[in-house]
């Protein structure tokens, strides 16, 4: 089709729910007359601001290629009407506006949805809910509607919903309920907390945080959100679907260092598992971040998302995607195989066929050391020979003073801090634990779901156990891969266990996954520690957590290598 010349830009269209709520969208379309299939996103960080409007793709030149291409205010937000409640109020109000969009003048009644992160979870609640005129999605690093938002393993991923809902959700929320003198000072505030949001991470409990709770209007949506009541309403609303009955097609989009990798490959997984309609590409992103440079590494021109393999960009991947389920355009997408992985270390792209690769073979690395890994850096080792009788690693956990975060798929305040990140001085603490391989003499693939294998006991009634996987070069820097944790007393999932009382317990920690090539000379190391702060909130080690107590105590914790209790990390290793 030949390229659109002029683009006409309609802003301010509204469109009507079944509630007699009204949504604001900004339409960009064609000039030249006839009937265009159309793109929708919705979001709720303002249409008409062109860093969230725009974010990672271009409407214009979808609109040029022969598209309508809607931005549209969610409920309770900028420009559109209603009371926002996050994630829950997206499943009715996607269906209806997929369907008001397919009837506009100029739309041929064919609806494709893109959009990353919260305009993400807008397209996947909207296809749970099946509107006709829904024919494909492009969802980009977004979490898994079935699953709670901003936790893992049973800690609150602190610091990404602070940065949230202060930065993203409040200065709106409170201008809709304010008056413009109150109003004017509110921004102030808001303002000058921004600017010292990593010292107010630290402030407990997490329930009267201070840059919230001077703000009344805030107090119940602030509340909600910390305890999960939006998150269980539109889980709730979901319940009743198969996600593997799930058949419309859809492009997933992830980043290797994004706060949502995990979520994103389940998405892929359980939608591919009986439908062949689904590709996916996991490129070494953080949460937003399409570039080369990622924290202190470079992965060369070709791994950016404007640049993708030297053939594409991201919004190029958008226009032949929907070309194909919206033009009926018969013709082979790019890469034929499914799925598209960004591969670390060598630093090249490659197609595969199935997410995880069947030909992975899973590979236990081994801790021992003399019961000194947090203290001498020689000390831990990993290898793929079982423990015998070895001495165990002690070391406290004081909530007072927790180990910081150091990289990872993090989402803080203006995407601070993310990717990878030498480790070294984090790795000099006594409460962090060491275990490191001999360095290699070939060249070791490690491609897939990671998950450390953790036998512990402390002296509290509950604490956290962190571990992250890292790539040691030759020179001594050592670049975080990925990473997990998980609370003790939700080491079987959502339902809470006893307290430890000092016996010894397993711990299956979900590193979620990576893919990287451990190059000749290079080694492979896991960090074990209990904190990760600000990303995730610290265990206070009383049983309670800081949401509601300033309560902490020290917790001496025990880490396990031997016979009954081989300690190891499960590594993906792809043969040559």
């Amino acid at each position: 089709m030949t390229k659109k010349e002029h683009v006409i830009v309609d802003r301010e269209v509204s469109c009507t729910l079944r509630d007699g709520i009204r949504l604001y969208a900004n339409i960009y379309r064609p000039q030249e007359a006839g009937a265009y299939p159309t793109l929708l996103t919705r979001l709720p960080y303002n249409k008409n601001l062109p860093d969230f409007s725009h974010r990672y793709i271009d409407p214009i030149r979808l609109a040029m290629d022969g598209y309508v291409v809607i931005i549209q205010d969610v409920r309770g937000r900028f420009a559109s009407e209603g009371e926002f409640e996050p994630f829950a109020q997206e499943g009715k109000d996607g269906y209806d506006a997929v369907e008001w969009a397919a009837t506009l003048p100029y739309s041929n009644g064919k609806v494709g949805m893109f959009g990353l992160s919260y305009y993400a979870y807008t397209q996947l609640y909207a296809m749970v809910e099946r509107p006709p005129a829904l024919k494909a999605i492009f969802p980009a690093m977004v979490g898994n509607i079935f699953k709670e938002a901003f936790g893992k393993g049973g800690v609150l991923e602190l610091a990404s919903a602070e940065t949230w809902m202060l930065d993203s959700i409040a200065s709106d929320y409170l201008k809709r309920k304010q008056e413009r003198n109150q109003y004017n000072e509110t921004i102030k505030e808001i303002t000058n907390d921004l600017n010292q949001i990593e010292e107010w991470h630290g402030f407990t409990p997490i329930k009267d945080w201070p840059p919230v709770m001077k703000h009344t209007e805030l107090h119940e949506i602030y509340s909600n959100y910390m305890s999960q009541v939006y998150s269980k309403k539109a889980i709730a609303n979901v319940s009743h679907i198969d996600p593997k009955q799930i058949d419309i097609p859809a492009y997933h989009l992830a980043g290797w260092y994004d706060n949502f990798l995990g979520q994103t490959l389940t998405n892929y997984q359980e939608m591919s598992e009986s439908n062949d309609n689904q590709k996916l590409m996991i490129g070494p992103w953080g949460h937003g971040m399409f570039y080369s440079e990622l924290g202190e590494q470079s992965f060369g021109v070709n791994a950016s998302g404007a640049s993708i393999d030297g053939k594409n960009d991201i919004t190029s991947l958008h226009n032949r995607w929907f070309d194909q389920w919206l033009k009926n355009k018969d013709f082979p997408l790019d890469d034929q195989d499914p799925i598209k992985i960004f591969v670390m270390g060598t630093n090249e792209w490659r197609t595969e066929k199935e997410w995880p690769l069947k030909r992975t073979q899973y590979t236990p690395y081994y801790f021992h050391s003399d019961g000194q890994a947090n203290t001498t850096m020689s000390s831990g080792s990993l290898t793929i020979h079982p423990p015998v009788k070895e001495k165990c690693d002690h070391y406290t956990h004081d909530p007072e003073i927790p180990v910081r975060t150091n990289g990872g798929g993090i989402l803080f305040y203006n995407g601070k801090g993310a990717g990878p990140r030498n480790q070294r001085v984090t790795e000099e603490r006594e409460d962090v634990l060491v275990y490191t391989s001999a360095p290699l003499h070939e060249a070791l693939e490690v491609t897939g779901w990671v998950k450390v294998i953790l036998w512990v006991s402390t002296d509290a009634p509950d604490t956290d156990f962190s571990a992250k996987l890292v790539d040691v070069f030759p020179d001594g820097r050592a670049y975080n891969l990925t990473d997990g944790i998980v609370r003790a007393k939700y080491r079987h999932g959502k339902e809470k266990k006893a307290s430890m009382n000092g016996e010894i317990i397993q711990l299956e920690i979900d590193l979620w996954a990576t893919s990287n090539v451990f190059l000749p000379g290079h080694a492979i190391r896991i960090d074990i520690a209990s904190s990760d702060f600000p990303r995730y909130d610290v265990n206070p080690n009383t049983g309670d957590t800081t949401l509601d107590t300033v309560k902490v105590v020290k917790a001496k914790q025990t880490v396990y290598h031997q016979t009954e209790y081989p300690s190891h990390v499960l590594l993906p290793v792809i043969p040559k």
